[in-house]
């Protein structure tokens, strides 16, 4: 299969949903509290007969995320507490043989490929109960202990669970977070586990988190676009930045305008946006998620074009941030020859594009279809749309299709100054 092939759905997709959850979300203060507050493997272990998640709780994530509109989801089979939530060889510290004592990944692949989802698979290449992973050359059969378990978790994933779209690694850093990639790699035998990932699975979608680029780059609570041509997905929390899993107190939820911004500037730049919710601990996904997945959803029901299999765009406010010309109303985004104009700061009655150096043929709103008149002057690149209604149609964001008579392109300025004199 083509690295194309397998992107397809990926590209089509452009917006999935992020599960964390495990025994950290039993303690309501985030995914790191182990680590954070150094409890000791022992002394965490007892959570694990705590660990009752609700019989249709991964229905729930599956039903917020169709909700949404999210095309695919990923759920963190362990974290970097070691806590497994499917059925190992490899570990006792697991969902199978603990508290539910039930595979919450064979429950959770059920729950997403009966709601026509795509399936992603977490899975944390560090786990804090090995002083080898810290200290490898103090500890060497800790380290080699480590890895062995890591590859064959890995094989368990890959080989009990049916077909995998996407396989999302996190903590393989070093511990001193060295960037030589090259020490990452050797340290997890990188490459031999991709190898044997691809050769279980070989239409999956692999990220960039065990050292080697692979398939896609995942920037976390940012949306920064890679190159041109590069896959990526922005991974980003609802709430704090901190808070991927529950986390009782969290005072900063995004609003769903937020959310629908950046799911834009991701569309924007040819990536994905992969939003998180960190289910309670019994599993069920609370209202503050839920209230603000539903409005993306609504929105994204009505507009679905212009994020969907995304392009490029060169006009003003799409792909070209940290530049001085910006576009204050909105961002485009682009598939063929028809632009999406997002507006999130409604401009009234009439609104203005400039550096614009191809014929528009047609305006419309996306969601209904009316037709809007415009001039467009061909020598200075300016678009005017005209009697727009005076309040935004869509609170959230309203989207414009402008058809064009080939793929839009950016006006050149020789000089920055020409607009001045009219």
């Amino acid at each position: 299969m083509t690295y194309q092939e397998r992107m397809k759905w990926f590209h089509e997709a452009r917006f999935g949903l992020y599960i964390h959850y495990g025994l950290y979300s039993l303690l309501g203060r985030g995914e790191w509290t182990m680590y954070s507050e150094r409890i000791s493997p022992a002394a965490y272990a007892p959570l694990a007969e705590e660990f009752r998640p609700a019989p249709d709780a991964a229905k729930q994530w599956c039903e917020a995320a169709k909700l949404a509109g999210a095309e695919y989801v990923v759920l963190t089979t362990r974290h970097h507490e070691g806590f497994s939530l499917f059925d190992s060889q490899y570990s006792d510290f697991t969902s199978a043989r603990h508290g539910c004592r039930r595979d919450i990944v064979r429950e959770y692949v059920t729950a997403a490929r009966a709601a026509g989802l795509k399936v992603g698979l977490y899975y944390s290449l560090l786990d804090w109960r090995f002083p080898g992973y810290f200290e490898p050359a103090k500890y060497p059969e800790s380290q080699a202990a480590l890895v062995d378990y890591v590859h064959n978790q890995v094989r368990e994933l890959m080989t009990n669970y049916g077909q995998i779209d996407l396989l999302e690694y996190d903590g393989g850093w070093m511990h001193d977070l060295d960037p030589d990639k090259q020490r990452q790699i050797d340290f997890w035998r990188a490459d031999k586990l991709n190898a044997m990932v691809r050769e279980l699975q070989p239409h999956i979608i692999i990220n960039n988190r065990s050292g080697i680029d692979e398939d896609i780059d995942t920037p976390e609570q940012v949306v920064v676009a890679s190159r041109s041509g590069r896959a990526w997905e922005s991974c980003m929390c609802i709430g704090d930045s901190c808070c991927w899993g529950y986390t009782r107190f969290n005072p900063n939820w995004k609003t769903h305008v937020q959310l629908i911004q950046h799911l834009v500037a991701a569309a924007s730049g040819e990536g994905n946006y992969l939003l998180n919710i960190g289910p309670a601990p019994d599993g069920h996904v609370r209202s503050e998620e839920l209230d603000r997945l539903r409005a993306v959803g609504s929105w994204l029901q009505k507009y679905a074009p212009a994020i969907r299999n995304s392009q490029r765009c060169d006009l003003i406010g799409a792909s070209h941030p940290g530049v001085v010309d910006l576009n204050l109303q909105g961002s485009w985004t682009r598939h063929g020859n028809t632009a999406y104009w997002c507006i999130f700061r409604w401009p009234g009655a009439e609104a203005t594009a400039v550096r614009v150096a191809t014929r528009p043929l047609k305006v419309s709103h996306l969601a209904t279809g009316e037709e809007f008149p415009f001039e467009y002057d061909a020598v200075h690149g300016k678009l005017t749309i005209r009697e727009l209604p005076q309040l935004p149609p869509d609170h959230s964001c309203t989207v414009l299709a402008v058809e064009f008579d080939g793929i839009p392109e950016l006006k050149a300025e020789p000089s920055p100054a020409e607009w001045i004199f009219g």
